[in-house]
C-alpha cells in the first residue's frame, strides 16, 4: 500500500468559481498530488498537500532538456455522488510508454491508481456536475535534478493537479492541411505526450489561426501527402456505407484513449473500422464527391469534435452539417453517458471511486 501524507488546505477556494462558467482550464482545485523520485531510492515522499507554485532551481533539467510529459483525464460523478474515471489502466500505460522513451522512471499501477483516488476522495467537491463539464486531471512528470549536462536526470518530480472545466471546443471546428511544418517523424517521440511535441505545434497552429482555421491537420513530415492527427486530438472520417477511416498508430501518432474506444464501439455498432495510411487526396475527393459524411476529432479534453471546413492548397472544403443522427453526434451521447454512470458499462471502463 501506498503511504501517502495529508495536508489540506485550511480554507476552501470552492465559492470562488462559477460552475456556470467555467471554460476550460482556468480554475484549479483545491489540492495537489506530489511525488519525488531519486536515482537508487525510486518514487518517495508522496504526499497530497494545497494546490501551490512550485519552488525549482534555475538549473532544473527539465527546462534545459525538455524532460517532460504529462496525461490528460477527466473525472465525473454518478446520481450517487460517486466519482468516475474513463479507462485509467490506459493513461498508466500511455504515460510509461512516455516515460520510457523520454529516459524517465517509469510509475507503479499501484502508485498512478492510488494517487488519483486519494486526491479525488479529498477534491470530490470540485467534480462538477453540470452538463458539458467534467474535472480535467494533469498527471505530468519532469526532470527536476539541478545539473546542466545532456544526460537523463536522476531526479524527478511527479505531479497531478485538477481543473474543473467545460468544453475545449464549443463549435465545430475548422481545419487546415499542414503542408510545411513537422509534428513528428518515425523515430522521433511523436508517438510520446512529451512537452516538446507541443511547443513545437505551437507557430504553425498560431500560423493557421491567423488564417482562420481552429487547429492543424498534421500530415507525414516526409511527403506530406498523408493524413496523421490534428493538433489537439485524433482525427476520423465517415463515409458512406458505413465506414470510418482513420490513420494507424504508429510512431508519429498519440495512441489515444477516445479513439481506441470509440473505433471499438464503431465496429460493435457495425461499421467498418479501416485503420489505413490515408492521402489528403483520398479524403478530399470524398468530400468533393459527396461520399464523406463527416469528418471529427476525438480526444480526452477535445472530447469528439466535429469538424465543419477542411483547407487545402487554399480552398475551403466545406463537410455536411452534423445530426442527431451522426456517428459522431450518437458516439458522443453514448460516450458522455457512459463516463456519468447513465448507461451500462458492459467493457468495464469505468473506475469507481467511493465518497463515502
Amino acid at each position: 500500500m501506498i503511504k501517502i501524507d495529508i495536508q489540506l488546505s485550511p480554507t476552501s477556494r470552492l465559492s470562488e468559481v462559477d460552475f456556470a462558467d467555467l471554460g476550460f482550464g482556468k480554475h484549479f482545485s483545491e489540492h495537489m498530488f506530489v511525488a519525488d523520485y531519486t536515482e537508487g531510492l525510486g518514487w518517495h515522499s508522496c504526499r497530497v498537500e494545497p494546490y501551490q507554485n512550485l519552488s525549482l532551481s534555475p538549473a532544473c533539467g527539465a527546462l534545459h532538456y525538455g524532460q517532460a510529459l504529462f496525461e490528460g483525464m477527466k473525472a465525473y460523478k454518478n446520481v450517487a455522488g460517486d466519482v468516475l474515471l474513463f479507462r485509467p489502466d490506459e493513461n498508466c500505460r500511455r504515460l510509461n510508454a512516455s516515460a520510457e522513451r523520454m529516459c524517465m522512471p517509469t510509475i507503479s499501477e499501484e502508485l498512478f491508481h492510488g494517487a488519483l483516488e486519494t486526491l479525488l476522495k479529498i477534491d470530490q467537491a470540485w467534480v462538477p456536475t453540470t452538463p458539458n463539464s467534467s474535472l480535467y486531471l494533469r498527471p505530468y512528470m519532469f526532470a527536476s535534478e539541478a545539473v546542466l549536462g545532456v544526460r537523463p536526470s536522476r531526479e524527478y518530480k511527479y505531479i497531478i493537479f485538477s481543473s474543473p472545466s467545460s468544453l475545449y471546443y464549443n463549435k465545430p471546428v475548422r481545419v487546415r492541411v499542414e503542408e510545411k511544418y513537422v509534428r513528428a517523424a518515425e523515430g522521433g517521440t511523436g508517438f510520446a505526450k512529451c512537452a516538446g511535441n507541443y511547443g513545437a505545434a505551437l507557430f504553425p497552429t498560431r500560423e493557421a489561426i491567423k488564417a482562420g482555421y481552429d487547429q492543424i491537420l498534421w500530415t507525414d513530415g516526409h511527403l506530406h501527402q498523408y493524413i496523421e492527427e490534428s493538433g489537439t486530438m485524433n482525427v476520423m472520417f465517415v463515409l458512406k456505407g458505413n465506414k470510418i477511416l482513420t490513420s494507424p498508430v504508429s510512431g508519429t501518432i498519440l495512441d489515444g484513449v477516445t479513439r481506441k474506444s470509440i473505433l471499438q464501439i464503431g465496429r460493435e455498432w457495425g461499421y467498418e473500422v479501416i485503420e489505413e495510411r490515408l492521402s489528403v487526396e483520398t479524403v478530399i475527393q470524398a468530400a468533393h464527391d459527396g461520399h464523406l459524411l463527416e469528418a471529427f476529432g476525438a480526444g480526452t479534453a477535445a472530447t469528439v469534435s466535429s469538424i465543419c471546413t477542411i483547407g487545402y492548397k487554399g480552398n475551403d472544403f466545406e463537410l455536411p452539417e452534423v445530426t442527431e443522427s451522426s456517428f459522431s453526434r450518437r458516439i458522443l451521447a453514448y460516450m458522455e453517458a457512459l463516463k456519468r454512470g447513465q448507461i451500462e458499462d458492459t467493457h468495464n471502463w469505468i473506475k469507481t471511486i467511493k465518497t463515502t
